[in-house]
């Protein structure tokens, strides 16, 4: 689903974000994307959802090298993305249905079907029944989770999370992971940025470490011993 080969970026003034990053990510993985803060975590984000152009290397999505889109093609790279953010980006003057719902609107989604699509997202993150509520009446966790929402209503093969928990308490941050966990276990690709190692660590998932703008490790878990 997605593929780094040899990707560099660099910004004006010559500071390089990413140097020669090589990575790849199969369909229905769920991975983990950390280092310190200007590691070069967002940069590989933006890169997926072409908010950047590699300066070298090539970044490909389900087969499709995004670093080389036409502008007039980006809007269709970015609805086939889920894009989750840290502060959630609600409408606060609009409905969690509106919310949800605003992806859906700006593709000419027919109004059935954008129906079905909210409340069946909604029921995933446990917010069925709430879809009239104001963001404001709701927790933070709540509020995050209208955001997940809001990222998988249009169905996207790919979900992208940048420190989706960083506002959140230990025990809303699991329960915000344990949703990107079963969003993979039902196919969708998932990569999660975050500088919470205790909860990366506990969730025993893939990780790939930045360090000033290289891969310095990709660790994956080995698998728990079975009982006899």
């Amino acid at each position: 689903m997605i593929r780094f080969d040899t990707v560099t970026k660099r910004y004006p003034g010559g500071q390089d974000a990413l140097k020669e990053v090589s990575f790849s990510v199969d369909e229905g993985e769920m991975v983990f994307l950390t280092g310190h803060s200007g590691a070069g975590k967002s940069s590989v984000l933006k890169l997926l959802s072409v908010q950047e152009r590699p300066t070298r290397g090539s970044v490909l999505v389900g087969g499709r090298n995004v670093g080389a889109v036409r502008a007039a093609q980006v809007p269709s790279v970015r609805r086939r993305i889920g894009q989750v953010f840290q502060d959630h980006r609600l409408l606060m003057d609009r409905t969690v249905f509106d919310n949800v719902a605003l992806p859906l609107v700006i593709a000419g989604t027919p109004r059935a079907e954008l129906e079905r699509r909210v409340r069946s997202a909604l029921d995933l993150v446990g917010l069925g029944g709430r879809e009239r509520a104001q963001p404001l009446q709701l927790s933070a966790g709540e509020q995050q989770r209208v955001g997940i929402a809001r990222a998988i209503a249009p169905r996207p093969p790919l979900v992208i999370a940048d420190e989706p928990t960083g506002n959140l308490d230990p025990k809303l941050a699991g329960e915000v992971m344990g949703l990107f966990i079963a969003l993979a276990q039902g196919g969708i690709t998932v990569l999660v940025a975050s500088h919470d190692l205790h909860l990366v660590s506990r969730l025993r998932k893939r990780v790939l470490v930045l360090d000033h703008g290289r891969l310095i490790d990709d660790f994956r878990p080995a698998p728990k011993a079975s009982v006899a």
